[in-house]
């Protein structure tokens, strides 16, 4: 492995949204606790959910919420830019194999995306207090989220050929996955068939992994811990295959 050359590509990564910070951090980060702040206070008369309160309720969900919009939006940003810039040819000609621009390109994404992550924890902490029930599965829960949606917006900024197709991910499949993945509910108050169909959503389980991490509530099994391994090895083999063969990549 060309360690120098990932390394290279990282630290480009990690600055190429540094640089820019009120857009990349502080801009979710605001949004995402206006939502904790407005939905969490606005409905927190409601009492509690799985007996803990609302607004303690719905912290695991959007943290996890900004974690992967900008995981995705870093690397599919990213992969982009290269290619209607042209700097692509920069990589291709480099000695840098699928290895060493996936831990480029998905690091990058990474430590964005924990970042607000992180961030929108310690801004929800201020109004609910410090609580990790599992620090493990809390742990792994993050960095594997992190990861999984870094790796899909790799994927969706390899096949992309227009800024419309960028959107169409984030706007039309991420969004509503999320929005509907229990993020400010329990899927076990929902009426049959909405319970039911809830499930079918990976989103759902991905939330009920890292609430049951943070604050021991929610779905008792490991599914989605199961659902962010298996997308892991499945988008990481795909992503592999595509930067080896410069799918789209090369012109």
């Amino acid at each position: 492995m060309n360690s120098i050359g990932a390394r290279t590509l990282l630290e480009k990564e990690v600055r190429r949204f540094l640089r820019v910070p009120g857009q990349t951090v502080l801009q979710p980060l605001i949004s995402t606790s206006l939502y904790f702040i407005v939905f969490g206070y606005s409905l927190g008369g409601r009492g509690s959910v799985d007996g803990v309160p609302y607004l303690q309720f719905i912290v695991p969900g959007l943290v996890f919420l900004g974690l992967a919009n900008n995981a995705f939006l870093n690397t599919s940003s990213s992969v982009f830019i290269t290619k209607i810039q042209g700097t692509v040819v920069d990589l291709l000609v480099a000695p840098l194999g699928p290895l060493e621009l996936l831990i480029g390109f998905v690091g990058g994404a990474m430590a964005r995306g924990l970042l607000v992550g992180i961030l929108t924890w310690l801004v929800a902490m201020v109004f609910t207090g410090f609580e990790v029930a599992h620090p493990l599965l809390t742990f792994v829960m993050l960095v594997l989220g992190a990861y999984v949606f870094a790796v899909l917006g790799l994927l969706a900024g390899v096949w992309a050929e227009k800024f419309e197709q960028i959107n169409f991910f984030p706007t039309f499949l991420l969004l509503p996955l999320t929005f509907l993945g229990g993020v400010f509910y329990s899927v076990h108050t929902l009426p049959e068939p909405f319970r039911t169909l809830s499930q079918l959503n990976p989103v759902v389980h991905m939330v009920e992994g890292l609430r049951l991490g943070m604050l021991g509530v929610g779905s008792e099994s490991t599914l989605g811990l199961v659902l962010l391994a298996a997308v892991a090895v499945g988008a990481t083999a795909l992503a592999w295959r595509l930067l080896d063969t410069g799918y789209k990549l090369k012109q």
